[in-house]
């Protein structure tokens, strides 16, 4: 489940795959990149922003006195005002069904079918290939911000997290459910349908409470990082600490099998254009507040 996570893991993928190395060739099989070619071109590194993925790319420099080269779709000339090293950035949105895959030269690609591919990119010791990318954009890096993630709210996995700011961004909408809340990336960015609902049954919070009913905000988003942080690294996503096929989340693909807890049937329903899992039992509608001390 490409979840802030798993994206995450993505870019570090293919940071060890590329970073530090020229790309040897391209094929981009999207119309808006179609006659981009990138050979020549150096990745800097792989990065993720909740749930986007950036591979940052440094363009060859150009001989002094030469006009400027044709850059992807003449991009390259416009926005990079003469310098001879423009940076760029190749931005994809794996959603919930893209993924790229790091292979070895010569080693046949098994990831996906062929006619999912987006995009191939060739170093001389790795072949980097995506599947049903989607948003797939080449910017100029200075432009990350404003055309590409700048909406986004804290990051649960980046060095921008501010938990702070995520509670006030989710306490400015008292009215939205807290189910839509967490999913909005511009309140928090990473949390997607698996930990949005494990996240509300630990909780004890239903996915339709509004957000100025939910107790201690605070609490939430400290357990939403560390639910992300703790799958960071691998790729079987696990809220109960078992990595056993079955055993690793409380509610989420669960719908009518007994809730870990109480035994009650796991209920599943569409929340806004997304579907939600939890239990009716241990997730009233109404929260409590939890008693002090």
């Amino acid at each position: 489940m490409p979840e802030g996570d798993t994206v995450w893991n993505t870019a570090r993928v293919l940071h060890r795959a590329l970073a530090g190395t020229r790309l040897t060739s391209s094929d981009f099989r999207v119309p808006q990149l179609a006659t981009t070619d990138l050979t020549g071109w150096t990745v800097r590194e792989s990065a993720s922003r909740g749930k986007h993925l950036l591979l940052r790319l440094t363009a060859p420099a150009r001989p002094r006195g030469a006009a400027p080269a044709d850059g992807p779709r003449g991009a390259a000339a416009s926005a990079s005002a003469g310098a001879d090293e423009p940076h760029w950035t190749l931005h994809s949105h794996l959603r919930m069904d893209g993924a790229w895959r790091a292979y070895a030269p010569g080693e046949r690609w098994s990831g996906r079918p062929a006619h999912l591919i987006r995009v191939v990119l060739r170093s001389p010791g790795a072949v980097a290939v995506g599947y049903h990318l989607h948003e797939l954009a080449l910017v100029p890096t200075v432009e990350e911000d404003r055309r590409l993630v700048g909406h986004l709210g804290p990051d649960l996995l980046g060095p921008d997290w501010d938990p702070a700011e995520a509670v006030r961004r989710l306490a400015a909408n008292p009215e939205q459910t807290i189910g839509e809340a967490l999913l909005d990336q511009r309140n928090l960015a990473g949390v997607g349908n698996l930990y949005k609902s494990e996240l509300l049954f630990l909780r004890g919070v239903s996915p339709w409470a509004p957000v100025g009913a939910v107790p201690d905000l605070d609490g939430m988003v400290a357990l939403a990082q560390r639910l992300l942080a703790a799958n960071r690294g691998r790729w079987t996503q696990s809220t109960t600490g078992s990595l056993h096929r079955g055993q690793t989340s409380y509610v989420y693909g669960r719908r009518a099998q007994p809730c870990r807890r109480c035994g009650t049937a796991i209920h599943k329903r569409e929340l806004g254009e997304r579907v939600t899992y939890w239990c009716p039992v241990c997730q009233p509608e109404h929260p409590v507040a939890p008693s002090p001390g």
